[in-house]
């Protein structure tokens, strides 16, 4: 059953969908494509936009809509920061990433990226952000050392408590996650990129796949196959993913400063880290409220039917750190709460591999919390593997995925 392309884009209009319609003739009988990208969140769409980029012929799919509220790329906003340690391989695609969102900002009308700067703050002899320290200057990431006296100075409204020193990224911040994957995927379909919001069933047999098959029995027809499916990956094929790739629930808070008080605001506070509690938070931005949220896995979750309500519990422990870090917040009203998720490997490196039964599906997914910022040079990535060849990084392999959950990328 061949769908007519008006059906591709026909919810394109629809609440927060994708918008505005796209007019667009009907496919051809027979017509085949390039590339079936089954997923619309941040890493399928890069690598459906990389795709028509090189000439490809493309259709994307999603079951709830790109970067819906189910998806892990659905959420207001994201960090983007070169520091990772010694995980160079993590630094040098953050900054590449940086580039190419930022040109998508510039396209986009209302930014997409706000350059906050990203704060690391660290305690004595941190071994993680001295590591970052050094793969900055080796890259030549832009970064400033502060002092305690000098971060005390710069940022009267944090308490530092037990930190001594910080890093700071001037040229890194935020982005804002869902509308910028919807942009993407917009652009793509503009640029010729086919688009179906349906759910698809788990591919069966071996060797060569030929087509998918949606739940309302529509056939898609494809030389390749990508399942960028984020935490649905396991569902869509649990033989080989349920022990290897576990969605957890994650809550997110945003509170509201005192009426006209612009310090938890940008340019007075930038994004930042307090590794050593395992917790993060990003300014007000766009009048949406400060927002914090734990960098720590929670329970198992299922993204179709899980409950999205935060806890009492997740509030509490939240409150808790304002009352310490940022003590002007401590009472400040709780204006926005949801619940998302991580979709862990074992060890937090992305999955980048083909099936193990079928030779042209790829399965790409495992953002494990920090994968959101890296969309762009992941799309490049797995593109160049499709049309290029070439060996995957190892680390990247479905081998490397352990049941064992052991996180050692942050």
């Amino acid at each position: 059953m061949k769908l007519p392309r008006r059906d591709f884009v026909k919810s394109l209009t629809a609440g927060a969908a994708l918008a505005p319609a796209i007019n667009t003739p009907l496919v051809k009988s027979g017509d085949n494509y390039d590339v079936a990208v089954i997923g619309a969140g941040v890493f399928g769409a890069w690598i459906a936009y990389q795709l028509r980029q090189a000439g490809k012929k493309v259709v994307i799919l999603d079951a709830y809509g790109a970067a819906n509220s189910r998806s892990s790329s659905g959420g207001e906003s994201r960090v983007i920061r070169m520091g990772y340690g010694a995980d160079e391989i993590y630094a040098r695609w953050a900054r590449r990433s940086l580039t190419l969102w930022q040109e998508l900002s510039e396209r986009a009308g209302p930014p997409l990226f706000h350059r906050t700067g990203v704060l690391w703050m660290a305690r004595d002899a941190d071994p993680y952000s001295l590591s970052s320290l050094r793969t900055l200057q080796k890259l030549g990431v832009a970064f400033e050392k502060l002092s305690r006296g000098e971060l005390e100075k710069r940022y009267p409204q944090i308490a530092f408590g037990p930190i001594t020193w910080g890093i700071l990224e001037p040229e890194s911040g935020a982005l804002m996650a869902r509308r910028a994957v919807q942009t993407l995927v917009q652009e793509a379909i503009k640029s010729g990129a086919d688009y179906l919001p349906e759910a698809v069933r788990t591919p069966a047999g071996k060797g060569r796949l030929t087509h998918i098959t949606t739940r309302s029995n529509a056939t898609i027809s494809a030389a390749n196959f990508v399942f960028a499916c984020g935490p649905w990956l396991p569902k869509v094929f649990p033989d080989l993913l349920k022990d290897r790739i576990h969605p957890t629930r994650q809550e997110v808070f945003f509170f509201g400063a005192p009426p006209g008080d612009r310090r938890f605001a940008p340019p007075a506070l930038p994004v930042w880290a307090d590794f050593g509690d395992e917790i993060y938070g990003i300014p007000d931005l766009e009048n949406r409220g400060f927002k914090i949220a734990f960098d720590r896995h929670g329970p198992a979750f299922d993204p179709d039917t899980g409950e999205r309500e935060v806890t009492a519990e997740g509030v509490a422990a939240v409150r808790k750190y304002l009352a310490r870090r940022f003590p002007d917040l401590k009472d400040a009203p709780l204006v926005e709460a949801r619940v998302c998720q991580y979709e862990n490997t074992s060890n937090g490196d992305f999955l980048i591999d083909r099936h193990t039964a079928f030779d042209n599906v790829w399965l790409v997914g495992g953002g494990s919390g920090h994968g959101f910022k890296h969309g762009p040079a992941l799309g490049e990535y797995v593109a160049a593997r499709i049309i290029e060849g070439g060996a995957i990084e190892p680390r990247f392999t479905l081998a490397t995925k352990a049941k064992a959950q052991k996180r050692t990328v942050y």
